[in-house]
């Protein structure tokens, strides 16, 4: 079964994510999502996998949520629109394996997947 990352190379987090599976040797896949965006159908589905809500998975130290989202009352579809198209907002990074997904946070919670 193949692993997925979605992967910010700009990210610490993210980058430490790739070199653990790396460590591992874990074969991956990297999908640069600030690149190759998501759409909405399949962000609903990482939530699910991951079993959060839009909200939690809202990186809550970028920009974007200051400015569009904190204090606000968003609902869930509200969130996975404004993650899809400011997908900075997106938790790094998301690992995924079959139907399960984790947020590599810290890195060692990626093997409750592997």
């Amino acid at each position: 079964m193949s692993v997925i990352v979605l992967h910010n190379p700009r990210c610490r987090k993210s980058r430490e994510a790739v070199h653990y599976l790396e460590e591992k040797s874990v074969a991956f896949e990297t999908r640069l999502y600030l690149e190759d965006k998501l759409e909405v159908e399949a962000l609903q589905v990482i939530l699910e996998q991951l079993q959060m809500s839009a909200f939690d998975l809202v990186c809550k130290t970028e920009q974007v949520y200051k400015d569009q989202v904190k204090g606000k009352d968003l609902g869930e579809d509200a969130l996975i629109k404004l993650m899809v198209d400011h997908p900075k907002l997106i938790e790094r990074p998301i690992i995924i394996k079959g139907d399960k997904a984790v947020v590599g946070r810290p890195k060692e919670l990626i093997d409750t997947i592997l």
